[in-house]
């Protein structure tokens, strides 16, 4: 807490990816407001460059909701480079990421974060899983073939990790190597650093607004050549289990 304001320092930095989601990002925005009542906390939009009226409708938003910080990228840069901002920005110790889309349930929010808080330090990173996804066919189907080609070469026990609801600690994120689509992979850069992880079930809804930047070649597109990078990332890894001064 500094003079110039008086609220307590933040539990939880929620951090939301935005781009051209200028009719879903008030609603989520109000939503996740709601589901940290009563906490400290702060939420986060980077906007990426959107070409809509995102940053302005959020950039208006910020009377209504005092904890809401706008960060906005001169150039779209994607999700993984926004998160990536929204954490080197954040106040608080835990991180909890929403795709911007509302596609995921700010209610399930607090629950991973409080999970994540209660443990001792080697848990780094508590990872929603989709339930009754609410996605096309052709959409359902790639996730879960990608989702299982990733888990068996990269034996990251993760069954979902394009689910955007994640909640990590802040140091650990951001000792991981970064690059772009980062976000897919955590939790195998998570174990590879040496930190346990877990998982939650997780509410999953329809989109209600915009359309999805994503489309299932170019999702294909990158994830080769990622996952690639990933696996020999794991086989440079070193962990010397622990450091102690003396």
């Amino acid at each position: 807490m500094s003079l110039s304001d008086p609220r307590p320092e933040p539990q939880v930095s929620v951090v939301v990816p935005v781009f051209d989601e200028g009719e879903a990002a008030p609603l989520l925005a109000r939503e996740i407001a709601a589901a940290f009542a009563g906490r400290a906390f702060e939420i986060l939009f980077i906007n990426d460059a959107s070409r809509d009226d995102t940053l302005a409708r959020l950039t208006a938003l910020k009377a209504e909701i005092p904890q809401l910080r706008v960060l906005s990228h001169r150039r779209n840069s994607g999700q993984s480079r926004a998160v990536r901002s929204g954490v080197l920005a954040a106040k608080a110790a835990v991180v909890v990421t929403l795709d911007g889309d509302g596609q995921n349930d700010p209610a399930d929010a607090p629950r991973l974060a409080d999970r994540l808080i209660a443990a001792g330090p080697e848990l780094a990173m508590v990872g929603g899983e989709r339930v009754k996804r609410q996605d096309s066919g052709a959409k359902r189907w790639a996730s879960l073939w990608a989702n299982r080609i990733r888990r068996r070469l990269l034996n990251d026990q993760a069954n979902d990790t394009g689910c955007g609801l994640k909640a990590f600690r802040r140091d650990a994120f951001l000792r991981l190597p970064y690059f772009d689509h980062i976000h897919r992979y955590l939790p195998a850069l998570m174990l590879r650093e040496g930190y346990e992880i877990a998982f939650e079930s997780v509410n999953h809804r329809h989109r209600e607004t915009g359309a999805s930047k994503y489309t299932n070649w170019g999702r294909l597109k990158a994830s080769l050549t990622d996952l690639l990078g990933v696996m020999w990332l794991n086989t440079r890894a070193r962990n010397p289990g622990g450091v102690d001064e003396v």
